[in-house]
């Protein structure tokens, strides 16, 4: 029996309706406005500092906020509110209908996730939308200790899955991603509005 098609999906901008070009320096203005620094001085102060990369290591979520709430001087109050803004902004809200799109696919086609992350996305992701219970397995890349668009990435990612490139349709919402896959032999599509998207996952899994 043939094996059944792999549909890889990204999270921010794609599961999740969020801009991912914009949010961060948005939440940085409001930590800037919780510290009561001035830019140059918030600037300053994070160049001095010791903030662990979240991005690419797991298990250093807590020693980021902790070093950056010494570095801005702020209490306790103050980081967990900013961390609780920060999981805020990172998630933005649910894309329910391509997530439940997603979960239509059962039977199918097999789906999975790939994404860029932060130490924590795991589990803040998990609360709000209950992923794994659709994709299987995630790969966040600060588990897989290397981030989109590197080849690594990708390759990792297709070894979790147990895949050929062929077998694989990739979803993310900016091109650099996609050609990150297209570069290692996994057809993208690049995610402009969920009408769309379906489409050529159906396309996809009619050529099959």
């Amino acid at each position: 029996m043939p094996k059944k098609p792999w549909i890889l999906f990204d999270i921010g901008g794609v599961l999740e309706v969020v801009d991912d070009d914009s949010w961060q320096e948005q939440w940085w203005e409001r930590v800037r406005g919780v510290s009561g620094l001035m830019w140059h001085d918030l600037d300053a102060r994070l160049a001095a500092a010791d903030l662990p990369r979240i991005d690419l290591t797991v298990g250093t979520e807590g020693a980021f906020w902790a070093e950056l709430a010494r570095a801005l001087d702020l209490d306790d109050e103050q980081r967990s509110a900013i961390r609780a803004d920060f999981w805020d902004a990172y998630c933005g809200t649910g894309n329910h209908e391509l997530i439940e799109y997603a979960r239509s696919l059962r039977g199918r086609a097999r789906t999975a996730i790939l994404s860029n992350s932060a130490d924590g996305a795991r589990e803040e992701e998990e609360r709000r939308f209950g992923f794994a219970s659709i994709f299987d397995p995630i790969c966040y890349s600060h588990e897989l200790g290397v981030a989109k668009p590197e080849p690594q990435a990708y390759l990792r990612t297709l070894q979790a899955l147990d895949a050929d490139p062929a077998e694989v349709l990739f979803i993310d919402d900016h091109q650099t991603a996609i050609d990150g896959a297209v570069a290692v032999g996994i057809r993208g599509i690049l995610h402009r509005d969920n009408t769309t998207t379906i489409a050529a996952i159906e396309s996809f899994l009619a050529a099959g």
